[in-house]
């Protein structure tokens, strides 16, 4: 009886999260509408001018768009982890959390396929990256893999789009039940007429499953796609084996890490504590200490290679990396990625939020800060020595930066608003499980 009252009352709040949201909310929705604003103008200047306002020029030819492109595919790969392939081997922490991640991967690609587009310099020429027929007589090389990456790309945004919308069809339906007037619409248009017969659980649990199954592999080839924008060249310090494992895990250790910078503050905004409880944030902590452990193993490895055997351009510009114009920005993300993650070995550091936020949020500008020391370290100390250039970021480039993260959290901010960040029909069949209350999600 009180594993049910837990439950119901945990429902209430999912039901109700709209009316908890107060002047706050408000206050970050502006500002993140602000920062969308100051990113719209610059890129327009950038339209306008030509990238001439922006640092780019030879040798470096990739600087902050292509970084932010990276790191936010990056941010895309938790909600995938932690919705599909923990639901798959039935990890019942997810739960509570998921859809949180679900939604972050949407507006996590969403963000990162605008950062190619802005990269082009002449983003209305952006349809010439499809392939189709035309009379320009002109046709995209396959074997490049930056058009790899639009096929990756677009296909995790489908995909994720797709399952974040079916999984949530129940809930949206009851909340269509629970609201009237334009609510009700605006809910009604996210259940498509479910109402919860036999016929359509059914049919449900089989697409989930089905599209769980179809989203797993998507982990590993994205940003494996992503790696061989690197691997495949033969710049020093980018012609690696390791690109591939190397991405895929710091792809999922930055998008965890995000995934508990969000959860952090909206637990306490929405008062979840009850359904989004200490053991999740744990959890979830050692899903960041253990990919913390893999990519710093992978640190270990790429500086192996380059210092073992004769002197190379490979060994070279791993030294330069180390010690040369971004040896500061290199060592912050040593200690940001490798070291300050050893905290969450002790558990008291790992069920603390206070002690958790800052921890996740220096992994995301340790994992900002891997990309843009990888690509501009690499193209600034290339072979040729009379083409060294040290590279310097312009406003222009960080009002962008700063713009895409505005978009990404005023879409995720309208989410919270008006859709629901639990999944109420999976915490309701949590409420016979005899480890429902051990695990924290009810009282009982």
């Amino acid at each position: 009886m009180a594993a049910a009252a837990g439950i119901r009352q945990v429902q209430a709040i999912a039901l109700q999260a709209e009316d908890r949201l107060g002047l706050g909310h408000f206050a970050l929705l502006l500002l993140s509408f602000a920062a969308v604003v100051v990113g719209g103008y610059a890129w327009a200047w950038q339209i306008g001018h030509g990238m001439v306002g922006s640092g780019l020029e030879r040798p470096v030819a990739w600087g902050v768009y292509i970084t932010d492109f990276v790191f936010w595919v990056g941010i895309a790969h938790s909600g995938t982890l932690i919705s599909a392939i923990l639901f798959l081997f039935r990890a019942r922490f997810r739960t509570a959390v998921y859809r949180v991640a679900e939604a972050m991967t949407v507006f996590g690609v969403m963000t990162a396929g605008l950062f190619p587009i802005i990269h082009l310099g002449r983003p209305w020429f952006a349809y010439w990256l499809f392939p189709y027929p035309n009379q320009r007589h002109l046709w995209v090389n396959f074997r490049s893999p930056l058009l790899w990456d639009v096929f990756a790309v677009s296909t995790y945004f489908v995909i994720s789009a797709t399952f974040l919308w079916v999984g949530m069809v129940p809930d949206a339906a009851a909340l269509r039940d629970a609201s009237a007037g334009w609510r009700r619409r605006f809910y009604a248009v996210f259940s498509v007429g479910w109402h919860g017969t036999s016929e359509e659980w059914r049919h449900f649990t089989r697409s989930y499953l089905f599209f769980a199954a179809l989203a797993t592999p998507l982990v590993i080839s994205v940003h494996s796609v992503v790696s061989w924008d690197f691997a495949v060249s033969m710049v020093p310090g980018w012609h690696s084996t390791i690109f591939p494992p190397y991405f895929v895990a710091g792809a999922i250790f930055s998008g965890v890490a995000m995934v508990v910078t969000l959860l952090i503050p909206l637990r306490r905004a929405l008062r979840l504590e009850e359904a989004i409880t200490i053991h999740h944030l744990d959890m979830l902590a050692r899903v960041v200490l253990f990919t913390s452990l893999i990519v710093t193993y992978s640190y270990v490895v790429e500086f192996s290679l380059a210092l073992h055997g004769p002197p190379s351009a490979e060994r070279a510009t791993l030294v330069y990396r180390a010690t040369g114009d971004y040896a500061l920005l290199f060592w912050i993300m040593i200690l940001c990625n490798s070291v300050l993650p050893l905290l969450l070995f002790v558990p008291r550091v790992r069920r603390s939020p206070a002690a958790l936020l800052p921890i996740v949020i220096a992994v995301n500008v340790g994992m900002w800060l891997e990309r843009f020391v990888i690509i501009v370290s690499s193209l600034s100390h290339d072979r040729l020595s009379y083409l060294w250039r040290v590279y310097h970021p312009q406003p222009i480039e960080i009002a962008i930066t700063l713009g895409s993260f505005g978009w990404f959290f005023f879409w995720f901010l309208l989410f919270v608003k008006f859709l629901p960040t639990l999944s109420i029909a999976e915490l309701k069949e949590q409420v016979d499980h005899p480890s429902v209350a051990q695990m924290g999600l009810v009282d009982g």
